[in-house]
């Protein structure tokens, strides 16, 4: 097996057992849906799907007075020729906010939540209708939600400067205990932000990459994408030197069994994961800034945009960053930046200034 792939490898098999064990929640039917799409979709995709369309089921045996007391892994195909547009409306109202029936706590679904739920039931009932399993097709019959333009969340160049300081001086505003946790890291925690602000990777990219992949040569790292390309990826030399220093610290650590070729270990000695990154990137941004909220995600938002403010280039942008249509980069990066805003702020006088 190619050592490039054990982390992916790992990802899809956990999520196959996840996916396995939710259809055995839903009715019958279902299974041959997700068959049929794990020919065109990612793993990670079908059991999000699979929670959204369970969660519609819940909704027509909570609400639906037709489905009262009925379980969902009874119900059969012809429930879903019952189902019809005004009850659509009545789960996208539900959606809003529910109880999960494993916490019993309320979740709450904003525009794009509720979309992401509607595409999932969406493309559920076109794999019936299209095989003419079922006679109607009411989620044609909807509107999908307006999704509104977010501002990109982003640090500013003096921002990611203080953030890298603040690693690599270890001059961090917490208790002694987490001051020992964060010196023994430091040179990992380093290595890892320096990537993903220099890289703009994704933090699933980034926790998957084996030793292997770094290749100096070329100052570039092999990632696997969304959908299952390799690419290289190019770095500088401030992240040429943060892997370097972070590899010959690593030299002295033993990984556990089946963790050797990980780049990034834990302090169990394992591939360390997608949490722990988002966690220790929240640990050290919040230091830096309490008015946002950085993500591993926002720090690729930083590189995108401070690559295009430096080539003006979209497309090229949308190559490094792995994206598939060069219009969802469109609609992140190329509106007007903030330091357009600002400019504006002044380029209107409303009083002649007294001289």
């Amino acid at each position: 097996m190619d050592k490039r792939n054990t982390y992916r490898t790992a990802a899809d098999t956990e999520n196959i057992l996840k996916l396995r064990a939710v259809l055995k929640t839903l009715p019958a039917f279902a299974s041959d849906y997700f068959r049929a799409a794990s020919i065109t979709t990612e793993t990670s995709t079908r059991i999000k799907y699979a929670y959204d369309i369970r969660t519609f089921f819940q909704f027509l045996i909570e609400q639906n007075p037709v489905f009262k007391d009925r379980q969902i892994t009874e119900l059969t195909i012809d429930v879903l020729d019952m189902v019809t547009p005004l009850d659509l409306e009545e789960f996208i109202e539900y959606l809003k906010a529910y109880k999960s029936p494993e916490t019993d706590e309320y979740i709450t679904n904003g525009e794009r939540g509720i979309k992401r739920k509607l595409s999932a039931l969406r493309s559920f009932y076109a794999y019936y209708f299209k095989h003419e399993l079922i006679k109607t097709n009411p989620t044609l019959l909807i509107e999908m939600p307006k999704l509104h333009d977010k501002d990109i969340i982003r640090l500013e160049a003096d921002e990611v400067a203080t953030l890298l300081d603040i690693i690599e001086s270890g001059d961090s505003t917490v208790s002694d205990h987490q001051k020992k946790y964060l010196e023994k890291n430091k040179t990992r925690d380093l290595a890892i932000i320096t990537l993903l602000l220099g890289t703009g990777v994704r933090v699933s990219e980034c926790v998957g990459l084996d030793i292997q992949d770094v290749d100096f040569n070329k100052c570039g790292i092999r990632v696997i994408r969304k959908g299952g390309n390799e690419m290289m990826v190019y770095f500088g030399e401030e992240v040429e030197k943060a892997l370097i220093d972070y590899l010959e610290e690593r030299k002295n650590i033993v990984p556990i069994e089946g963790h050797e070729n990980a780049l990034f270990l834990s302090s169990q000695r394992k591939r360390i994961g997608v949490k722990a990154v988002e966690n220790l990137v929240k640990k050290y941004s919040r230091q830096v800034t309490s008015t946002k909220k950085i993500t591993p995600h926002k720090l690729r938002s930083t590189y995108g945009t401070a690559l295009y403010q430096e080539t003006g280039d979209i497309y090229l942008v949308a190559d490094v960053l792995g994206h598939k249509d060069v219009n969802t980069t469109k609609k992140h990066y190329a509106a007007m930046s903030d330091m357009r805003r600002r400019k504006a702020a002044n380029a209107v006088t409303l009083r002649e200034k007294e001289n």
